[in-house]
């Protein structure tokens, strides 16, 4: 990627966290890229790192207070606004990412915030218990409803709920954020919004037991971040994935069942200009969910009786043929045997613009590699690739999606 960030001009907002430390990284990495910061500070962050640490890095007075003397000399948060090519608050305490998603203009930072007219990201640092609050989660859904960029740890999803989740992602990971943001500005889907479902879903049998499948969510994700790097808004709605998307997201949807996920796709394919289906959804899921433990020595021999799940895939392409608007769907087909006659039969079935058929025949393909070799095929026939990254097979299909979109 080239030196996306060199002149770019950056507010950086330092709220109370123990995280603040990690700003110092941030205005090294982008100091070293050629990017300008400013820092604006609460007097709470003052109380975690100094003024004078923050100065030496940016060669520029920190800003703390509207008033710089007492001589009538004030800190204009306008022009900062109109200054900036992008504020990002990091670390952003749950009490100032309340006050921005209220606009309770009570500091310097968020003053600066609501004055802004550069795209804002916001890196959450705080406990896990205060992350996971409904009034923080509901918060942050103000925040990313107007537009803003949250930037949430790359943590794996599994991991998350234990340790990792509410802490603030490592500035390394911030920056390539930021760069890959910067590279996809003048993208070929800027201005698109793309609906990705990514990884498996699990299937309750009992609180401990599931029906799943192999899915990592890698060829998913690679589709995410190749949409977010050319300028979309990536919606991702992802099952239970082993990490997180490198690049923010527009949104981030986590879901465990087929029926969580296909409540959420149903949600969010109205405001979408395209999606594609990735996901490794379940077919089945038990008719009974078991509310204890089954024990193996009380059933013995146990039938799993199993009802159908909701058609994902099918349910858009019906929304699709009634939308007013002009939309395009892409679907995944996973064959094993007569590949081609049941992806071509599946891409009419559910009213799909074209399909991405992989096999489990070919090495190196499908659900755990790195690796992918798949077909696309339409109305008018089908086209070969070879065998190569996931993140290279992205950028063929998102190509692909990318020339139906501009007609």
């Amino acid at each position: 990627m080239a030196n996306v960030l060199k002149g770019k001009k950056f507010v950086l907002g330092i709220t109370g966290s123990i995280a603040a430390y990690k700003a110092c990284l941030l205005i090294r990495g982008l100091v070293k890229r050629g990017a300008e910061v400013q820092v604006v500070i609460t007097p709470a962050g003052k109380e975690f790192i100094t003024p004078i640490t923050l100065s030496a890095l940016t060669s520029k007075p920190v800003i703390s207070d509207f008033f710089a003397q007492r001589d009538g000399t004030w800190h204009s948060h306008v022009d900062l606004g109109l200054w900036a090519d992008a504020m990002l608050i990091a670390p952003a305490t749950a009490s100032t990412i309340g006050k921005m998603a209220h606009g309770i203009a009570d500091n310097m930072l968020v003053t600066t915030y609501l004055s802004m007219k550069a795209p804002v990201f916001i890196a959450p640092a705080m406990d896990l218990d205060m992350y996971a609050h409904p009034s923080t989660q509901a918060n942050l859904d103000t925040l990313r409803s107007y537009g803003n960029r949250i930037i949430e740890p790359a943590t794996g999803e599994l991991a998350s709920h234990l340790t990792g989740k509410g802490r603030m992602e490592e500035p390394e990971n911030i920056i390539l954020q930021l760069e890959t943001y910067f590279a996809g500005t003048e993208g070929d889907l800027t201005g698109k919004t793309i609906l990705i479902t990514a990884g498996p879903t699990y299937e309750k049998i009992d609180p401990v037991r599931f029906i799943g499948n192999y899915s990592s969510g890698k060829m998913g994700l690679s589709l995410a971040e190749e949409c977010a790097s050319r300028g979309a808004n990536v919606i991702l709605v992802s099952g239970p994935i082993q990490r997180q998307p490198r690049f923010p997201m527009y949104r981030h949807i986590h879901v465990e069942s087929a029926s969580d996920m296909y409540e959420a796709a149903i949600a969010a394919f109205p405001e979408a200009d395209a999606a594609i289906l990735t996901a490794a959804v379940a077919d089945y899921t038990p008719a009974h969910t078991a509310t204890e433990k089954i024990k193996r020595e009380r059933t013995g021999e146990m039938l799993l009786p199993l009802k159908p799940t909701q058609d994902i895939a099918a349910k858009l392409g019906e929304m699709k043929r009634q939308s007013a608007t002009r939309k395009i769907l892409v679907g995944f087909a996973l064959e094993t045997t007569h590949e081609v006659e049941n992806a071509e039969e599946k891409l009419a079935r559910k009213n799909l613009d074209f399909i991405v058929l992989n096999s489990l025949n070919d090495a190196g393909a499908g659900f755990q590699h790195d690796t992918n070799k798949i077909s696309l095929i339409d109305r008018e026939g089908k086209e070969d690739f070879p065998l190569k990254p996931k993140t290279e097979v992205a950028t063929d299909i998102v190509n692909r999606l990318a020339k139906l979109l501009q007609f």
